[in-house]
């Protein structure tokens, strides 16, 4: 189920760094980021690449609820959803890459299949 690690964040602070990570992810199709935050990533990705399969005016502005730029959710439904037409999941992908310098947290690189 989709949001249940806390990331150490407040509730609030928690879903605008996902939302943000989850437009990025979807414009640039491949972020670095910590493994426990890409876990909650493609959750959250894979919702919206579903949403964008249906291509209704409900489900768009379900997307624009969610991602905080609208060229993202233009390119979703235009490029990003009929790519995955025939794909039922698993539209993304997370490779680690080894630990963080600074603190030694694992990284891992999430991207689009």
């Amino acid at each position: 189920m989709p949001g249940t690690r806390k990331l150490g964040k407040a509730t609030d602070h928690r879903m605008a760094m996902l939302k943000n990570l989850t437009t990025q992810l979807l414009a640039h199709g491949k972020i670095e980021t910590s493994v426990a935050k890409a876990k909650e990533v493609r959750s959250m990705a894979e919702k919206m690449i579903t949403l964008g399969k249906q291509n209704t005016l409900h489900t768009k502005r379900q997307a624009l609820a969610f991602i905080t730029e609208e060229d993202v959710v233009t390119k979703l439904f235009n490029e990003i959803a009929p790519k995955y037409a025939e794909r039922n999941g698993g539209y993304t992908r997370i490779v680690k890459i080894g630990p963080r310098r600074g603190d030694a947290c694992e990284m891992a690189v999430i991207e689009l299949v």
